[in-house]
């Protein structure tokens, strides 16, 4: 980057462009070993130090056409500045604060349009001759005007919605020392995801977590996007365990202060759906987890399938119990894709989620699963159509190329895919949110609200 000393007008140019780029007085700059703002910020400060003085700087943020004054040390810390003008004539000329004058301080405002009254009509009628054939009115090509003085007036409720500035990275940095940034790309994208997890839909919404194959990952991702809709969206999320063999769910998250399974539950299906039944009733029979805020009905994994197997009206019974009290119900599947538990799952659902592995053969399994609904047509077809997969690598060994290589491979087969990186938290043991790298958090949210896009 050019010495840029002699072309400074008394005060540094800094610029950020809507792509993130950063100048110097028109100058882009650029280093490898940091990020253009930081890399900005020692430059800043070199200047800093060569002249003894800190180096004032006019910040502008080209997304907005906002602007901004600080000041740089010799060391890079900046602090919030005024500058005050001159009148020159037709122009504002911008000087610099001296040290016997306090800095002005920076005041945003915000310009709203003024009442406008409704426009008044100046053109005289004109008169038709007797003997003239009537002619139809003509249709006004302008707005049509209000038909009472509520209409015609603007309501004072009216208001813009005004973008929160950032909070994450160097935007974020520089809006908690009072200089207003708007958030970038990648944050105004969380920002949209966390919007999709956090709405509550016009009645109860089923998500079945399914493929034919054991250990892809099914009860993970059941705990993964329960946890991200309840921490978002508030209360009101069941996980349910609908495996006759040997279903892991209640292994991997919190135990209540009870040993209550679906078993238990069976016989209290007409108390709980009487109209006397209070949803703390049903705290005997589910399990709350207590940093994730949903609740996991478990089932038995020690007893044997035989044990607890049941018919379609059984899973239609301890649905219409869920969905009385819970908004949105995912439910952990088993793998044998004819049972009857499997198939009334299905016949409830309102969109499915395949997960997989990085391994070929889970996600083979999950793509005969979406071709098998597909070929039978009707809401199966819709099912599959709509399906989010999610694939998670396993091993860290895996290299990325293959995890997008997976990915790729059902970018035709389902309507969205995403992908979740490996995280040790996800192994084994109990399994929470807050355990997960920040990564793998975003990864999640990114799953939920891919989910959300279909409800």
């Amino acid at each position: 980057m050019t010495d840029q000393k002699e072309t400074a007008p008394g005060w540094r140019e800094l610029s950020v462009a809507t792509d993130g780029t950063v100048s110097i007085d028109r100058q882009a700059v650029e280093d490898p070993g940091a990020d253009p703002f930081t890399a900005a910020l020692g430059i800043l400060a070199a200047a800093a130090k060569e002249s003894g003085e800190e180096t004032l700087v006019h910040s502008t943020d080209e997304t907005t056409r906002t602007s901004s004054w600080f000041t740089v040390d010799e060391e890079g810390m900046m602090t919030v500045a005024g500058a005050p003008t001159q009148d020159t004539g037709s122009h504002a000329a911008v000087v610099p604060p001296t040290k016997d004058e306090p800095a002005a301080p920076v005041v945003e405002t915000i310009a709203s349009a003024p009442l406008a009254p409704a426009p008044a009509t100046t053109e005289k009628p004109t008169a038709v001759a007797p003997s003239a054939a009537p002619t139809p009115p003509e249709t006004p090509s302008g707005p049509t005007a209000p038909g009472s003085r509520r209409e015609a007036r603007r309501s004072f409720l009216t208001q813009e919605q005004i973008e929160e500035p950032a909070k994450q990275g160097w935007r974020g940095f520089l809006t908690s020392m009072g200089i207003r940034m708007t958030p970038g790309a990648a944050e105004r994208a969380e920002r949209t995801d966390i919007q999709l997890v956090s709405q509550h839909w016009p009645g109860p919404r089923t998500i079945a977590v399914v493929n034919g194959r054991g250990g892809v990952g099914k009860s993970m991702t059941t705990i993964g996007l329960s946890a991200t809709f309840a921490r978002y969206g508030g209360s009101g999320v069941l996980a349910e365990d609908n495996n006759q063999t040997r279903g892991t769910l209640g292994w991997r998250t919190e135990k209540g202060p009870h040993d209550a399974s679906l078993l238990d539950l069976l016989p209290q299906i007409d108390r709980l759906l009487a109209p006397s039944a209070q949803a703390a009733d049903l705290a005997h029979y589910v399990h709350h987890q207590t940093r994730d805020k949903y609740d996991v009905l478990r089932s038995r994994p020690e007893l044997l399938a035989s044990d607890q197997r049941f018919d379609a009206d059984t899973v239609d019974a301890v649905h219409a119990v869920a969905t009385k009290y819970y908004r949105l119900i995912l439910i952990d599947s088993g793998n044998d894709e004819s049972d009857a538990m499997w198939l009334r799952m299905i016949h409830h659902a309102d969109q499915i989620v395949v997960p997989t592995t990085t391994r070929r053969d889970s996600a083979e399994s999950a793509a005969l699963l979406l071709d098998a609904l597909h070929e039978r047509g009707g809401d199966y077809a819709k099912l599959a159509e709509n399906a989010v997969v999610v694939v998670s690598q396993e091993n860290p060994a895996v290299k990325p190329s293959v995890v997008a290589e997976i990915a790729e491979g059902f970018k035709d087969l389902a309507r969205e895919v995403v992908t979740v990186p490996f995280d040790p938290a996800m192994k084994d043991g109990l399994l929470t949110y807050g355990s997960l790298r920040p990564i793998t958090q975003r990864a999640w949210l990114a799953a939920g609200a891919a989910v959300a896009k279909g409800l």
